[in-house]
């Protein structure tokens, strides 16, 4: 296989995974190890992926994102585990904040509804799922962002400055050690910044893609929350949990 087109596939390979490893490119590419090393690197300074410990993965534009679609169809398994696990934190009574997106969303099946508890949500579609439990729920004014269903705008943190939680449950497109937790959209990190600043404790769901990424708007800094992930690069964690906890969960 010429370089040209190995290296094409490498790329193709990427974009169906996100995120890929040496040992799964050996025998597709029929090439060795070192091979592959050489290729990662030629691509990377190119500016066409971020090699990560053992294999490499998409680099994303700074204010792309994803719509509601295509984040529910990826990474399923991993944020199924992550919601169930984020919903056990939650104890009777507790008033919580649960922010838009699909691993916040993985929570609502696993959220026991006898809790008493009290939820702030700024997602139609979170809040239905809520009601639908018989959950006490308060929704945010605000527009609606189609693609992510998320409630922003000026309204919107008007009224998230009037409530205090005991717990925030966060997504977010990227935490990253020096740039902490980001995400596109300028307007939605107002939302996420105000959210964090008006809890006692704050949890960030990520799935395994997420980390080493940069997005658009800084939003927290990773001592501002505590991390839930399944499958994160070891050598990353490592270096995070020098700023926060972390905690791995198996899908």
């Amino acid at each position: 296989m010429l370089t040209d087109e190995r290296q094409q596939r490498i790329l193709s390979t990427l974009e169906e995974n996100d995120i890929i490893t040496i040992a799964e490119l050996i025998e597709p590419l029929e090439a060795s190890e070192s091979t592959i090393r050489r290729d990662l690197q030629h691509l990377e300074n190119q500016g066409l992926l971020i090699r990560v410990h053992g294999g490499a993965k998409k680099k994303q534009q700074l204010n792309f994102e994803a719509n509601m679609m295509e984040k529910e169809a990826k990474f399923h398994d991993e944020k199924l585990a992550i919601g169930r696990y984020a919903a056990n934190l939650i104890k009777p009574k507790d008033v919580i904040y649960l922010d838009a997106g699909t691993s916040t969303m993985a929570m609502i099946p696993f959220i026991e509804p006898d809790l008493g508890i009290k939820v702030v949500a700024n997602s139609v579609k979170h809040a239905a799922l809520l009601v639908e439990k018989n959950i006490e729920t308060v929704i945010l004014g605000g527009t609606i962002k189609l693609s992510t269903n998320a409630i922003t705008g000026f309204s919107t943190a008007t009224q998230l400055q009037q409530f205090r939680f005991n717990k925030a449950f966060m997504g977010m497109n990227g935490a990253h050690l020096e740039n902490g937790f980001t995400t596109p959209d300028p307007e939605e990190a107002i939302i996420k910044k105000l959210a964090i600043a008006q809890s006692q404790m704050s949890f960030v769901l990520l799935d395994g893609s997420k980390f080493q990424q940069t997005a658009f708007t800084h939003v927290a800094d990773l001592t501002q929350a505590e991390i839930i992930t399944s499958k994160a690069p070891k050598e990353i964690i490592k270096k995070m949990q020098l700023q926060t906890r972390i905690t791995e969960v198996s899908s």
